[in-house]
């Protein structure tokens, strides 16, 4: 069996990586197509380089966010190559443009972290997740909640729950990033007496947005960590920042899974983090109004606080992780069984 996986941000990275290992594993031939949605080596190839995946086949280098750019260039692998199932990961333009690349040539479709929805329509993300569900012939959810959305939904693919592939990656990669990992001697930091924030999405790099979410983060009393992706450091440069806020350059996966998996609160509006906070037991507060992980705000360990100063600020000096913390979105074997079910779907 062949797969073509589609892959062009940080987030896919990390999930490819157990993902295939667990095809080679099954014997299934993988082909992967590197978008270069993000092109900064530090949220690209540093990822290949720091978690061993071998080179990808097609390196289309694309440079661009825009999924009908990407929908093309996609396209001629899937020609090229003609494989059994186009896999594509989360809720990306690269996702996107992978599911309409997979429909236009009429190959089967494979959706990792199907199922999962915000209720937030302004999110680019629930477009994007509402409409690769709806074509995908394989989904393969995190968890039951996300197989009830799908069946709600009446979408025409299998449905099957796996678990979560970021948690696979976390159970392998954290233990290691804190072994290896100078960033906490580096930056001056105690384990669990400073605060990660991460901030890049498109809504939140708007000069109001981004002022208001600046200003609580002003507010928190501890030392502020914050890698930023190219457009949120475009973006900060008409922001006053308070002197314990520190702006770094994007980090290596390994750097910030150590500072993720080490800090007292993560602040920040992305999906993947949210999750990661949960596993790593650390507190997390999210500029967002929403999110796909509802479990993790329903249990206390994640709070919204949308772009409010106070509330962010507040949520920060509040913040503890449930006592009795649930295991939540799998068992860390979520590529193993997505393996197994793409070898059955081949299977007549």
């Amino acid at each position: 069996m062949k797969v073509l996986s589609v892959v062009g941000n940080r987030p896919q990275f990390v999930k490819s990586a157990p993902l295939s290992v667990a095809l080679r594993e099954a014997e299934i031939e993988e082909v992967v197509v590197h978008t270069g949605q993000h092109y900064d080596p530090e949220l690209s190839q540093v990822f290949f380089d720091e978690l061993r995946l071998e080179p990808p086949e097609y390196p289309l280098g694309m440079r661009t966010a825009d999924p009908g750019a990407m929908q093309p260039a996609i396209a001629a692998p899937i020609r090229n190559e003609k494989p059994d199932a186009v896999l594509v990961l989360g809720d990306t333009n690269s996702t996107l443009a992978g599911a309409r690349a997979a429909a236009e040539a009429g190959t089967p479709l494979a959706h990792v972290e199907a199922g999962l929805r915000s209720g937030d329509l302004e999110m680019p993300e629930e477009g994007t997740r509402i409409e690769v569900d709806a074509t995908a012939d394989l989904l393969f959810c995190p968890d039951e909640r996300s197989a009830r959305t799908l069946e709600s939904e009446a979408v025409h693919g299998r449905i099957e729950v796996v678990g979560d592939v970021m948690l696979d990656a976390c159970l392998t990669i954290a233990p290691v990033a804190r072994d290896r990992s100078t960033a906490l001697g580096r930056f001056g930091l105690v384990p669990r007496g400073y605060v990660l924030a991460t901030i890049h999405r498109e809504a939140n790099v708007r000069a109001d947005r981004l002022g208001r979410i600046v200003e609580g983060l002003n507010r928190i009393a501890e030392p502020v960590v914050f890698p930023a992706h190219p457009r949120t450091r475009e973006a900060l440069a008409g922001q006053k920042l308070a002197s314990h806020v520190r702006v770094t350059e994007p980090l290596g996966y390994l750097d910030l899974a150590a500072l993720a998996s080490q800090a007292h609160v993560i602040v920040t509006d992305s999906g993947g983090l949210q999750k990661e906070a949960y596993w790593y037991g650390v507190p997390c507060v999210t500029a967002r109004p929403s999110t796909e992980w509802a479990d993790t705000v329903e249990l206390g360990a994640n709070t919204l606080v949308d772009d409010d100063p106070d509330r962010l600020a507040a949520a920060v000096a509040g913040a503890h992780m449930p006592a009795d913390r649930p295991r939540l979105y799998g068992d860390g074997q979520a590529a193993k069984r997505i393996a197994e079910a793409l070898c059955r779907f081949r299977a007549p």
